[in-house]
Parts: structure tokens; C-alpha cells; sequence
């Protein structure tokens, strides 16, 4: 099986030894970070830095004029990636013999929630989540499509995996974060992840709802798991809280939405590409489920994209629906943490890949090659030698 492990530019510019290393994990491919949000990241091997800190959400190489005069626009990079800081871990990459994808976080984005509140998703309650950018706005629709279309289109890359193209919601990791007192469950999310900014009120307007009295709905369904009722979970236990007719609406309207939007991005991606050029999303099977991995119709999405990265930390479980929905040629890549200190599992990948194989699967990912001990990437190695 091909395998690709996760790399951020900053994990091999200044470190001779980065790509060569990366390489003799006996990996084929790297997934190379070209926009990124906001993190603190580990580089324990790095000769000069322990400590990276991307203050906020950036694209990692210059951008070019289709973002003069728009008012929603990538944000550079500080000292964490200054100059064509992709482009220079490209060549490095490419040079160690491996092929380099991009890696695009699309719709995750705490600096352009906080200086433009208004692309935002805004909750039942009128939180504001300034991560999460509402992928109902056509300003923001545009942004997110032109950045899909100019950071995967990267010189030398010969494909793209766009992460966060659909819904985020609620979850979020978070600095000092308190958030986790209540357990919502899968349902709970759902009505958590729900937006009211004014184009979805109008959207839930267009499927018959007043979003007055959505929203009032949502809140009084929560009130509950507030209190610490369970919660159900899965579409049943949605439908349970908001009755079967509120929640057909709002999935009419955010999977519309959704699909939409990737449907265009997709295809802007292509006509900026070579031939040949390799477009994956990251996604769960589990429509209406929001985030990273933002839920697909599985054959809907395998019918517009070239594959998906499923996540795996859970088990390859996941893995099942797009396997169904497969046409020849197309990828279903089983994602799996090898960062122990992170709740991955380096240890068990020859074991976690055969069964991913078994289940259909065409290709793996490592989570992450630049964040993983010395250990873990041996265990790494070793596990790729033996598939």
C-alpha cells in the first residue's frame, strides 16, 4: 500500500537532515502543509528550534494578485514560515525522492473569525465561533475556493488533500480550553454546530423554517444535555430532540451547502492543475457530522473528487462506506496517529494497515512525521518494511 506521512514546512527548512529522514520511514509520498491554522508544534529532532508557534491561520508560500483589493484574503505566515516556506520543503522533499501533495486547511480559521466576525458561525444562542467560518457566505465561499485553487496548485506538487472543506462546528481545540464539563454526545454537537448567521436564517427560511423559532427549538433540545440528560446520539437521537421535521430541514439546507461548495472547489482545483493532478478531501461517511473531517454522502463525494483520507484513529470502521461507494482509480487512504504521546499508535500499524487493507482501503497516512519521537518514527519504519 502507498503510504504518506504529514509534514509541515518548518519540520525540514534548516534541518539537512529532514527529508532524507522522512524518506527512510520507507514512505512514498509526503503531505506537505501549504495552508495551515493556528498551532504550537513540536520539532524534536530540528537542529536549531524545539518550539514552532503559528500565531494564527497562514498560507506558507506568497501569494499571488488574485487576492488584490478583497476584503477576505490569506493571511501571511510570520518567522514560523517566512518566504516560499512550502516551496523550499518541496525541493527538499522531491530531491529525498519522495512525491510531494499539498496539505490545505481550508475552512478552520481563528484570525479571520476574530478580524471579520461577521463570516463566522453564530450558534443558537448568538455565540459567535470565530474558528469557524460559515461556508453559507458567498464572500466567504469565494475566499475558501480561491485558496483551495492557489494553495494546492503548488509548483511541484502532484496532488492536493484539502481538509475542512464543509462544516465546523464546536469542537475546537483551544488554548486553556474549559469546555468539556458537559458531555453533549454526537446529537448534541449536531444542534451545536448549527448557524444563524443572516444567510442561514434565510437559507432555513427557503426550507419552510422560521429561524426564530429554530433557534428557540435548538435551545430548548439542548436544555436537557445541559442538565446532564443523555443523549442519544446518532440522527435518531437529532431527530429525538428537534422532531424528524426541524432536522430534515436543517440538513436539506447545510448538506446543499456543503456539497456545493465542494463540488466548486474541486473543480477550481482542477482547472488550475496539470494533468493528472490528484484531488483528495478529508471526510467522514457520517453526513452531517462537522469539523477536520467534515461529513460526505460517500457517493456523492467519490463522484467529485479523486478519494478521500478517512480517519482512523478510532479503528478503520470508517473506512466501510467509501469502500462501497469506490469506482476504479479512485482513493480511499486510512488515516492513522503514529504519535504515541498523542494517542496514536505506532505500535500497532502493521496490524491497524491489514486491517485497513482487508476492509478496502487503497493507501495509508501517518499522522505525523514531524511531531513523532525517535520510537515512534523506528516503529514506523519498521512497520513499513514488513507491508
Amino acid at each position: 500500500m502507498k503510504a504518506s506521512t504529514f509534514v509541515y514546512p518548518w519540520d525540514v527548512n534548516g534541518d539537512p537532515e529532514a527529508a532524507g529522514r522522512i524518506a527512510a520511514l520507507g514512505v512514498r509520498q509526503a503531505t506537505l502543509a501549504a495552508a495551515y491554522h493556528s498551532t504550537r508544534a513540536l520539532t524534536p529532532r530540528h537542529p536549531h528550534r524545539r518550539i514552532v508557534t503559528a500565531e494564527h491561520a497562514a498560507v506558507l508560500y506568497p501569494t499571488d494578485d488574485r487576492w488584490d483589493g478583497r476584503k477576505l484574503r490569506p493571511y501571511a505566515a510570520g518567522d514560523w514560515a517566512p518566504g516560499d516556506a512550502f516551496g523550499e520543503a518541496a525541493a527538499a522533499l522531491a530531491d529525498a525522492g519522495l512525491e510531494v501533495h499539498t496539505w490545505v486547511v481550508l475552512a478552520h480559521n481563528s484570525r479571520l473569525g476574530a478580524e471579520h466576525p461577521d463570516t463566522s458561525v453564530v450558534n443558537a444562542y448568538g455565540d459567535r465561533y470565530p474558528w469557524a467560518p460559515c461556508i453559507a457566505q458567498p464572500a466567504t465561499r469565494a475566499y475558501l475556493v480561491d485558496l483551495a485553487a492557489e494553495a494546492a496548485v503548488r509548483p511541484g506538487a502532484r496532488g492536493t488533500e484539502l481538509e475542512s472543506l464543509g462544516w465546523y462546528g464546536f469542537q475546537h481545540l483551544h488554548a486553556h480550553d474549559k469546555t468539556g464539563g458537559v458531555p453533549l454526545g454526537d446529537a448534541g454537537m449536531y444542534l451545536m454546530a448549527l448557524c444563524f448567521c443572516p444567510t442561514c436564517r434565510d437559507g432555513y427560511g427557503r426550507q419552510g423554517l422560521d429561524a426564530d423559532e429554530l433557534a428557540a427549538a435548538v435551545r430548548g433540545a439542548l436544555e436537557p444535555l445541559w442538565r446532564g440528560a443523555p443523549d442519544d446520539g446518532g440522527w435518531a437521537g437529532v431527530e429525538k430532540l428537534l422532531g424528524e421535521a426541524n432536522a430534515a430541514a436543517t440538513r436539506a439546507w447545510r448538506d446543499d451547502t456543503a456539497r456545493t461548495l465542494q463540488e466548486t472547489a474541486v473543480a477550481k482545483v482542477r482547472a488550475a492543475a496539470p494533468e493528472g493532478f490528484q484531488v483528495l478531501l478529508h471526510a467522514d461517511p457520517v453526513a452531517y457530522h462537522v469539523g477536520a473531517n467534515p461529513g460526505v454522502d460517500p457517493a456523492h463525494i467519490l463522484s467529485v473528487a479523486d478519494g478521500v483520507v478517512v480517519p482512523c484513529a478510532g479503528g478503520p470502521g470508517l473506512l466501510t462506506p467509501f469502500v462501497e461507494q469506490r469506482q476504479p482509480g479512485a482513493v480511499v487512504a486510512a488515516n492513522f496517529g503514529v504519535v504515541s504521546g498523542m494517542g496514536g499508535s505506532p505500535g500497532t500499524l502493521v496490524a491497524d494497515a491489514a486491517r485497513a487493507r482487508e476492509l478496502g482501503a487503497t493507501e495509508l497516512r501517518l499522522y505525523h512525521a514531524g511531531l513523532a519521537s525517535d520510537g515512534d518514527l523506528e516503529a514506523v519504519r519498521e512497520a513499513l518494511a514488513g507491508l
